[in-house]
């Protein structure tokens, strides 16, 4: 297993990670297998979009806003509710297939550490199984 650290600068940001998680697999020199990434936070997750317009992500992150608020009518008293609810939605893991030592994606795919909290100082585990 392999820990990637990730610094957010935002309160909602989408980090591109997808270099990264190739790196660990070239490290690990695996043929073919599964690539399994978790988000070990409760008000971050993970997502696979489009990489190659960075204004998807803008597109993105402002419809969520819209939809979950960062002040809203919650009950959670920590003021993060909003967090906590995206990070729901998008996910806390993704598994994704290795071929010919490299990830499976589109052509435009990339893979985004999803901050809905920060900034902060997070983590992500990798875990690449051969088979």
């Amino acid at each position: 297993m392999v820990i990637i650290n990730i610094s957010s600068t935002k309160r909602t940001e989408f980090i591109d990670i997808t270099s990264q998680i190739e790196r660990v697999i070239r490290e690990k020199e695996i043929e073919e297998g599964i690539c399994i990434i978790f988000c070990p936070h409760t008000t971050a997750g993970l997502t696979i979009n489009e990489n190659a317009d960075p204004s998807v992500r803008s597109d993105i992150i402002a419809h969520i806003e819209k939809l979950i608020p960062y002040r809203g009518h919650y009950l959670h008293l920590e003021g993060n509710a909003d967090s906590h609810i995206k990070a729901s939605i998008f996910g806390s893991s993704l598994s994704l297939i290795v071929k010919n030592k490299r990830l499976i994606l589109g052509r435009w795919q990339g893979i985004y550490f999803c901050e809905f909290d920060g900034p902060r100082e997070r983590k992500v585990y990798v875990k690449v199984l051969s088979g």
